[in-house]
């Protein structure tokens, strides 16, 4: 069978637009796909634009999905049911929680973890049916919605394949700048705007340190790996087992990856992580209110936010501080001191971001029956956009603030002074968070003057 697989590119510009990093669903189900003796393409618009000719050729497409890429996904999905008579599976957290929207836009809908669910549903396809009984999967019959029940079991992550890049046209996989790569899944966090859980589960699941030794050989000085682990360093232990045979291969790249704050209690891990290269650390700081840190249930406190920072820093190792504004605990007083201490513990890069109640949150199930959502374009569910009605602040100001944040941490002033300090690398971020915030504010002018003819601002207490 012939299958092309697509993950959309969000349409809109955001924090991360500097740095072509695309999911690895998509390379992952191709290289199961291509394993089992279909002929799989790959394309990642992130990276490059879609082949029409091997849509055209293909049997079936998937495409995968996040919330904010969601109507880029519909309407591909539409256009290749429509204009070439394809079938086409969605996939990806947005329909897994939204599947009955999902499909009024596809031919069948995998829920959950994709992997299984993809295999057996191209097998009963190759075999004419039936459907009935793939876990996972949603479908049409008899023009009525079918949801299969869920897989009981999550997917044991040594059995997945490294991922090929060669899949994707005009991609030569030594060649990547940043590599991308996954060795866990799960969270056992509770984070209310958060959706991992009811996603991947609140067990930690690994692959094997081997299989990730394996993966690392190939990469070359000048290259960065990014682990797209939501908690890299979650099981210290095997975090340090990681780090130790990365230093023992002699692995020549840098990296970097998403982490808890409260790393810096481990000394021994930050040695490693420092003699194994790593450039920087991505951390969910969410805000330096102590009442908002309990409403987020982030189970930190100020104190070890600031102490863990400067302790990082006195390694060596880069933080980028990842902060989330207009909690009901939130004011305006609150949301400046969030740049104060940005600037005081000289964050090397932030983000500012508004609290999204995406699909598959807590927070999106809460907000939803409250009535406190006042938008549903997907688009717009990227942190840059408000589309719930805040309590303490308005909801044009709240946006304001995001931006306003955003536009003083990666100023000019920033950047000559990180220049002046010999800190080229917070001189070239603070360059490249200056392009962006121009480049949002410019694509936004219309989403200001829609929060501006807002003539009702709900009250909650």
């Amino acid at each position: 069978m012939k299958i092309v697989c697509i993950e959309p590119q969000n349409p809109r510009t955001h924090v991360f637009s500097a740095f072509k990093l695309p999911r690895l669903a998509m390379p992952i189900l191709g290289t199961i796909l291509r394993d089992r003796g279909h002929e799989v393409t790959v394309f990642l618009e992130e990276w490059g634009e879609i082949d029409e000719g091997a849509i055209r050729e293909a049997d079936l497409v998937l495409i995968s999905t996040i919330t904010p890429t969601a109507p880029r996904a519909y309407a591909l999905s539409d256009r290749i049911r429509g204009a070439y008579g394809k079938k086409v599976v969605l996939g990806g957290p947005h329909v897994t929680f939204m599947p009955d929207e999902a499909m009024e836009h596809a031919d069948f809908v995998v829920r959950g973890e994709g992997e299984r669910t993809v295999v057996e549903l191209v097998e009963a396809l190759s075999e004419g049916g039936p459907f009935d009984h793939i876990p996972g999967l949603s479908f049409r019959a008899n023009g009525e919605g079918v949801h299969n029940p869920p897989r009981e079991e999550f997917v044991d992550l040594n059995e997945l394949p490294v991922p090929d890049f060669s899949l994707v046209p005009g991609v030569s996989p030594e060649r990547l700048k940043i590599y991308p790569t996954m060795t866990s899944r799960g969270c056992p966090y509770g984070c209310v705007f958060c959706s991992v859980i009811a996603m991947f589960g609140r067990k930690y699941r690994y692959r094997s340190t081997e299989l990730i030794l394996e993966e690392l050989v190939g990469i070359e000085r000048g290259q960065h790996v990014f682990f797209y682990d939501d908690n890299f360093a979650a099981n210290r232990n095997r975090t340090k087992e990681l780090l130790e045979g990365m230093i023992h291969n002699g692995f020549k790249g840098e990296w970097s990856s998403q982490v808890r704050i409260d790393i810096y209690k481990d000394k021994e891990l930050l040695k490693l992580m420092k003699k194994s290269k790593c450039y920087i650390v991505y951390i969910g700081l969410e805000s330096v209110n102590p009442e908002t840190l309990k409403a987020f249930r982030k189970g930190i406190t100020y104190q070890e936010i600031e102490e863990g920072i400067r302790t990082l820093h006195a390694y060596g190792i880069r933080v980028h501080g990842m902060f989330v504004l207009g909690a009901d605990t939130d004011t305006e007083e609150t949301i400046w001191a969030t740049l104060e201490f940005a600037r005081a513990v000289r964050l090397d890069s932030a983000q500012f971001l508004i609290l999204t109640p995406i699909p598959g949150s807590k927070l999106f199930e809460n907000y939803r029956k409250a009535g406190r959502i006042f938008d549903s374009r997907w688009d717009l569910y990227d942190g840059h956009h408000v589309v719930f009605h805040p309590e303490r602040v308005s909801v044009k100001r709240l946006q304001e603030l995001s931006y306003l944040l955003h536009q003083k941490f990666y100023s000019l002033k920033e950047a000559f002074r990180s220049l002046s300090k010999g800190d080229l690398h917070g001189a070239y971020i603070r360059y490249l968070g200056r392009r962006f915030v121009r480049r949002w504010r410019e694509e936004n002018r219309d989403y200001f003057a829609y929060l501006s003819s807002l003539t009702t601002e709900r009250a909650f207490s």
